[in-house]
């Protein structure tokens, strides 16, 4: 390890990469959340370090090479971020290990120890770690919560992941098509350690594509599925939905309840449905959408009741549910008392799509409580070819969003940049105008991290095995105090990210599979 630009730890072989010079528009927030912006993403050459603003600074809080402290030897879950099972070293090699990524973040603090938990995306099987944040020792740091089902098999790999406290349970997302894709739970104890360590489906949640996972203070659950469309002429459709569990039972989500899946209508009062927009993704509804000023009535559909297993995805378009172009992850806008919802949506993630809606955006759904049968819904932030590929999503103040991009490669390729992070200051949009796509009042992207590659990425990206990803990606952006009550749900409390109890972590998924955690300057 060594030290790089504004105090910050750089990965083992990184070189300088980004200049830090303070320019390109500043973010200030209400309530003392200031950024000056970064002015341009690091090119796609290379090693290049991150850069960050500077006000933030970050540390690795742990790192892929990082041994567990109690490995499933036998089926190769050894590594923070790396699965061994093929008998490869860990990088840089025609067959190094598979790299697992660890993808979305979790901060809690129980039984007086702070931790974070991630599931794991990549590999030949899902499994969910935990960093305790106040051991020194790296060989004591990381340990496995769970890597086998309830009947002792493996689970999918999972990219969700938030902290449910009316079950006192991880609740994970496997974003992988049905029957595979779904939801899973492991309970913990009042200590942070799993009761059994086995994930069990939530077959009552259905089984779709899920990426993100949300609760709200009524115990309902929100998920944002990512499964990308077919792709046609100009693009890909919409095919993708978000939606709400309402638990018969909000502390046994096995109980059974009901999924549904949000509806927006058009203008007329007509709803817009998969049928329609697939048939015709060119639909000029699609551009309305994403036109910063307008906004839609919304209600929600019942996909479907009960306890048993089913397809969530042909479910909602059965229903009459409204897709998007690869929604991935949302949360509550804090001092809202669970009314307003934010969600990315990534787009087409390429320079060459033609189609409306094809570079996504950040939307706004408003409901006069979480548990109310319509709402409406607007853009909140357009996506355009320097600001797209939109994923993971976290307040660090009631009116800033920060929001990280997930271009992949081609995008990276066609623009010469790789992933950033960026603040949005959402506190006017409701001035806005309605006048084009990217309207003058529209909140402008400060950025806030200009992620660099470190040296595995690059060699992956230039020809390293083809089970393991290339560029280093974003993930994982989270803000919180650790409240494992209810009082702590993400959106309950307004966040103070200069204060000691509230953490801010971030991934640097691929590669040497980094978490960061980032620390705010006035």
């Amino acid at each position: 390890m060594k030290h790089t630009t504004f105090a910050r730890l750089g990965l083992l072989g990184a070189a300088a990469g980004a200049s830090c010079l303070l320019a390109v528009g500043s973010a200030d927030a209400h309530g003392g959340f200031h950024v000056f912006g970064v002015p341009d993403a690091n090119p796609r050459l290379g090693v290049e370090s991150n850069v960050l603003t500077p006000s933030a600074h970050e540390l690795p809080a742990a790192w892929g090479s990082l041994a567990l402290t109690n490995p499933d030897s036998a089926n190769g879950v050894t590594h923070y971020g790396y699965n061994t099972s093929n008998g490869g070293p860990l990088t840089q090699a025609a067959n190094e290990a598979n790299k697992t990524e660890p993808d979305k973040n979790v901060y809690l603090v129980l039984g007086g120890k702070h931790y974070l938990y991630q599931g794991h995306e990549g590999g030949p099987r899902g499994y969910v770690t935990r960093v305790n944040l106040d051991e020194t020792d790296p060989a004591k740091r990381v340990t496995l919560i769970s890597d086998k089902d309830a009947n002792g098999n493996a689970f999918p790999t999972i990219d969700g992941i938030t902290w449910d406290p009316f079950t006192h349970q991880l609740l994970l997302t496997a974003e992988s098509k049905a029957p595979t894709g779904g939801v899973f739970a492991v309970t913990l104890d009042g200590n942070g350690d799993p009761v059994d360590g086995k994930a069990k489906r939530l077959d009552a949640l259905g089984s779709g594509g899920f990426e993100g996972v949300q609760n709200d203070k009524d115990g309902n659950v929100w998920l944002v599925e990512d499964i990308g469309g077919s792709g046609v002429s100009g693009g890909k459709v919409p095919n993708s939905f978000v939606y709400r569990f309402v638990p018969t039972n909000k502390a046994d989500l096995t109980a059974g309840g009901a999924l549904q899946a949000l509806q927006i209508k058009r203008a007329d009062g007509t709803p817009v449905t998969a049928s329609q927009v697939q048939a015709n993704p060119s639909d000029s509804f699609i551009t309305d959408l994403h036109t910063y000023g307008t906004s839609f009535a919304t209600t929600w559909v019942t996909v479907h009741t009960g306890a048993g297993a089913y397809d969530a995805t042909a479910s909602a378009k059965a229903a009459g549910a409204t897709p998007l172009k690869r929604p991935e992850n949302g949360v509550f806008r804090p001092g809202t008392d669970f009314k307003e919802f934010y969600f990315t949506e990534t787009g087409d993630t390429s320079l060459s799509s033609t189609l409306p809606g094809r570079f996504g955006g950040v939307f706004k759904l408003t409901q006069s409580s979480p548990s109310a049968s319509s709402g409406r819904i607007s853009i909140a932030a357009v996506g355009d070819p320097a600001h797209t590929g939109f994923d993971n999503i976290a307040f660090a103040a009631q009116d800033k969003v920060l929001v990280v991009e997930d271009a992949g490669d081609g995008l990276h390729t066609q623009r010469n940049a790789l992933d950033s992070g960026y603040v949005f200051d959402i506190g006017e949009d409701e001035h806005a105008g309605h006048d084009s796509e990217r309207d003058d009042s529209a909140p402008e992207a400060v950025r806030w991290l200009a992620e660099g590659r470190d040296a595995s990425a690059t060699f992956d990206a230039a020809g390293g095995p083809s089970y393991n990803d290339g560029d280093n990606e974003i993930t994982g952006i989270h803000v919180s105090d650790g409240d494992p009550t209810v009082a702590g749900i993400l959106g309950a409390k307004v966040p103070d990210v200069h204060a000691s109890a509230w953490r801010t972590f971030w991934t640097q998924q691929h590669g040497d599979n980094v978490t960061w955690e980032v620390t705010w300057s006035r």
